[in-house]
């Protein structure tokens, strides 16, 4: 991570977090050592960023952190905040994690709406940060998959999206062993490989080719 990002993300963690944060939660949600931590707030501080630490205790974000402004309606902001919180409570913890500093970024210039609590989700089978990154790239994905008969079978997909439900995940890939489109329920992933490579189209082109699908599926059924 890039010092400036490192900068930047202690300002979020900071600002998600009413209660003081130790310089051991920072280094460890940052990856890096308390030594750094250490110097990286003494380099906020010194640009006036608002941050208050008292040993053994942690360290506090003080109000007076101005942001520019948010160019959306309230209408737009309180959609957007909704989606955030459910991502909070629904998506891997990386996700969850980006959704709750932008919900902190958002709430530090307007009031926020709260959302009931999610019911759990099914624990996944896979690394979703890591199948993001394949998505992204255009990589392909070895899956040990076991269906609803609870049969295990072998796979190799070429991963496109990932849709949310309300308490399952699914990766949605085309799969080279039925040679379509196929939604996979990441709670039922038994093992996972994420080989490093290349599936023939782009990942763009892919998604469009599945959209389609959809569509004729849905101009069928009406």
């Amino acid at each position: 991570m890039r010092p400036a990002d490192r900068l930047f993300q202690i300002i979020q963690i900071l600002r998600r977090t009413p209660k003081p944060v130790t310089a051991d939660a920072l280094a460890g949600e940052l990856g890096t050592s308390k030594r750094t931590v250490y110097r990286d707030i003494a380099d906020l501080i010194g640009q006036r960023v608002p941050i208050r630490g008292e040993a053994g205790v942690g360290y506090v974000l003080q109000p007076g952190l101005d942001l520019p402004p948010l160019m959306l309606t309230p209408e737009e902001i309180e959609a957007a905040v909704l989606g955030a919180q459910w991502v909070a409570g629904h998506g891997d913890a990386e996700l969850a994690r980006a959704a709750q500093d932008l919900i902190a970024k958002i709430g530090a210039v307007v009031p926020v709406t709260d959302m009931p609590p999610a019911r759990s989700l099914a624990t996944d089978g896979l690394d979703m940060a890591q199948v993001r990154v394949q998505i992204h790239a255009g990589r392909k994905i070895r899956l040990c998959y076991r269906d609803e008969q609870g049969r295990e079978s072998e796979r190799i997909v070429w991963p496109i999206t990932v849709g949310y439900m309300e308490t399952v995940r699914h990766l949605i890939a085309w799969c080279e062993l039925r040679q379509d489109f196929r939604s996979f329920r990441t709670d039922r992933v038994v093992a996972a490989g994420f080989l490093d490579e290349r599936y023939p189209e782009r990942p763009g082109a892919l998604r469009a080719k599945w959209r389609r699908t959809l569509n004729r599926a849905e101009a069928t059924n009406v």
